[in-house]
């Protein structure tokens, strides 16, 4: 069994997690009835977001309650290059949707789901985050809330002995081992979350919708192999696409099959221990991004609401469409911390053009029909940026650094 297992470990996960996606999808159209095989996908899952808040939580203290005087964290160029790349993804949405009109066929609203009623709202509901209890904050992985009290401790540690900072060390690398063995059985969990995919959806759901579906993902790879190389170019002044396709690769895949930023930040951290980056800087970054760095969803939220505009036959200019872009950087910001992600956002968005809240519900319940494939494709975009964005503040400082040495 050491040798088998030994043998395995040898194989690259990325090769894995391509053969469980095959045999998965292979599985989902021959026993579409087993559905037993989908408690892969969950129980992988499940691990993964009950590991994440706590490890958060404490790598973050444990960061800043070793850290030292006077060295830098990179904060500052690593938070504007999550709200630019965020601004410019909602920019490159409402340009795509000026190029390429898309109009829906609307359906029933999701009655049960109440959106936020404006900016302020999603502000509030964000900063009420933020001071929520630190233990409800990792049990209902608020990351926001997670993230702020883990900072706060950690400054307050700084003082502590070292024997205390030596137990939070511990406590961090205990984590992260255990992380890596729930990571390592990525491709079981992704065998069965394309078992279930394949087996429970089909197809036909998504046929009046084509064209609204090619915008969005078509937006997202402009953005992941566009946009984003051009802003990782400006900081290393090195051929960005080495480490834009290693972040894809590694972090974007897993996003993916997961739907879930707050699972993914575990992968995050082992990407960015990969590419060698500095613990102290991720640790802090890696989760901040999950909250705040928010790509596919400012584009989810610029294309869907342009296409209720052309639905209803509202025409929109080009400044009122540039508010728009603002509109959904900000709020897109906030969407981790609202019921129901990007798409209970949309209502807002659509409330700068006067369309009723009864529409734009009926736009959030095609937002859920397409979900399969639109948040697959947005957080794959939200989570690989994250280390994206995390590495070139890095090679950043360290360009700027050997530029004044």
């Amino acid at each position: 069994m050491q040798k088998l297992w030994n043998a395995w470990n040898g194989i690259s996960l990325v090769k894995r997690i391509v053969a469980g996606l095959i045999v998965g999808a292979i599985l989902g159209v021959v026993l579409p009835q087993a559905q037993v095989i989908s408690v892969l996908g969950d129980l992988f899952v499940g691990a993964l977001k009950a590991l994440a808040p706590v490890l958060v939580f404490f790598l973050v203290m444990s960061s800043l309650a070793h850290h030292k005087e006077g060295k830098s964290t990179n904060m500052k160029t690593v938070i504007l290059l999550y709200l630019l790349g965020t601004f410019l993804a909602a920019f490159s949405g409402v340009v795509a949707s000026f190029l390429f009109p898309s109009t829906l066929v609307l359906t029933e609203g999701v009655s049960d789901l109440t959106p936020p009623g404006g900016i302020a709202e999603v502000l509030k509901t964000l900063l009420m985050n933020a001071v929520s209890n630190p233990i409800g904050s990792m049990v209902n992985a608020n990351f926001i809330g997670v993230l702020v009290w883990a900072v706060i401790l950690g400054l307050a540690l700084r003082k502590a002995s070292a024997t205390t900072k030596e137990v939070l060390g511990n406590i961090s690398d205990a984590l992260s081992v255990a992380i890596r063995w729930v990571i390592s059985c990525a491709p079981f969990g992704i065998m069965g979350l394309v078992f279930n995919t394949v087996s429970t959806t089909g197809l036909s759901a998504f046929g009046s919708y084509l064209h609204v579906i090619a915008v969005l993902v078509g937006c997202m790879f402009f953005v992941a192999l566009v946009m984003n190389p051009v802003i990782v170019f400006f900081c290393t002044r090195k051929n960005p696409y080495p480490l834009v396709l290693k972040c894809l690769k590694n972090s974007g895949v897993m996003a993916f099959f997961t739907r879930s930023s707050a699972a993914n930040i575990p992968v995050n951290m082992s990407l960015c221990e990969e590419l060698g980056l500095d613990e102290d800087k991720y640790s802090v970054s890696i989760p901040l991004g999950a909250t705040i760095n928010m790509a596919g969803a400012s584009i989810t939220i610029s294309v869907l609401t342009l296409a209720a505009a052309n639905t209803l036959g509202i025409a929109v200019d080009f400044p009122t469409a540039l508010l728009l872009s603002l509109v959904s950087a900000i709020s897109a910001c906030g969407a981790s911390g609202v019921a129901g992600g990007s798409l209970l956002l949309i209502p807002m968005a659509c409330s700068l053009f006067g369309i009723p809240s009864d529409v734009a519900m009926q736009v959030v319940g095609i937002g859920f029909i397409i979900g399969v494939i639109q948040d697959s494709c947005e957080t794959a975009l939200n989570s690989s940026s994250d280390v994206l964005f995390t590495a070139s503040a890095e090679f950043y400082s360290r360009r700027k650094s050997g530029q004044n040495s």
